[in-house]
This record gives C-alpha cells, sequence and structure tokens, in this order.
C-alpha cells in the first residue's frame, strides 16, 4: 500500500464475552490489542481474525489434534471469517470488520495430517492460511475479500486510512 511501518508485537488477553456475534468478537479483540499501545502521532494498527463455522467460533487450535478436529469441519463446508481492525491515533479510536465466505472442499484425513506436518498452522485462526497449500488445493472459492481471510482486509484498511489522515 505504500506505507511505511513496523510491526510490534504485544502478549494481549484473547478472551471475549460470550454474547458476542462473530464480527463484534473480532472488533472486541482487535480493540483489546489496541489497548495495549500508546498512539501519540503514530496511527497504530490493530487486528484480530476468527473463523466461524455454523456458529461455533474456530480460533487458533490449542494442539495438533485440536488442529485436525477443526480442518475437519472445516472440510466440505461453507464457512465465515471476520476479521475487526481497530485504527489509534492520539485519543481516537475507529474499529471496522469485514466479512468473508469460504467453500473448501472435502479433503481426506491423510490430506490433513499432510498439511499439518508441512504448514504447522498452529497460530491460525481455523488452523489454515488461505495463502498456502489449504488456499491453493482446498478452498474452492470465496466471496468476499482474500486479504481478509489473510487475516487484514487491505483495500478496507486503505479506505479507512484515508479518512483518517
Amino acid at each position: 500500500m505504500g506505507l511505511n511501518f513496523k510491526i510490534e508485537l504485544k502478549d494481549v488477553d484473547e478472551s471475549y464475552p460470550e454474547h458476542l456475534s462473530p464480527a463484534e468478537i473480532a472488533v472486541y479483540i482487535s480493540e483489546q490489542k489496541a489497548k495495549a499501545f500508546k498512539a501519540d502521532d503514530e496511527i497504530v494498527i490493530t487486528a484480530d481474525t476468527i473463523v466461524a463455522l455454523n456458529g461455533e467460533i474456530l480460533g487458533k487450535p490449542k494442539d495438533r489434534s485440536h488442529a485436525q478436529e477443526m480442518l475437519a469441519k472445516l472440510s466440505g463446508s461453507k464457512h465465515e471469517v471476520y476479521t475487526g481492525v481497530t485504527l489509534v491515533k492520539g485519543d481516537k479510536m475507529h474499529s471496522f470488520f469485514d466479512r468473508t465466505e469460504v467453500y473448501c472442499k472435502a479433503v481426506t484425513s491423510e490430506e490433513i495430517d499432510f498439511y499439518i506436518d508441512n504448514y504447522h498452522p498452529f497460530d491460525k485462526a481455523g488452523s489454515y492460511g488461505v495463502q498456502d497449500w489449504w488456499g491453493i488445493v482446498v478452498v474452492q472459492r470465496i466471496e468476499g475479500s482474500y486479504t481478509n481471510v489473510m487475516g487484514l482486509p487491505t483495500e478496507k484498511l486503505y479506505r479507512e486510512l484515508q479518512e483518517m489522515i
């Protein structure tokens, strides 16, 4: 996008109130991340991505068996990916979200094991990355933003940054 930026990581509690919708969860966690930073003259951008399948939230897998379970659920199904984004500058905070539908073909348990063994998706919501083997082989189509499924809806972010600057 032609922006100069730096990446900073902070440990943030990613738990959320149970009554929130998937979009609200993504925004809530994004805002919790934003609160961990001090934003004076710089713009701070935080984001959180979740996968929702039939009302169930699939976050990052706890371990290999949890990743296998999640990927098996996504096999042959449609799910939604939500990314909440928060922009902070000074005392001004603005949040938004994007939603994308993702359709996956059915895969075997051997293919799921191959994916986990070779791509180690333990830091990804829903246990997969659309930019790697899963996206190339398993994802049949998406409706919405591809970059949202990657974890940051850059086309929407670009518009929101233009309004903030």
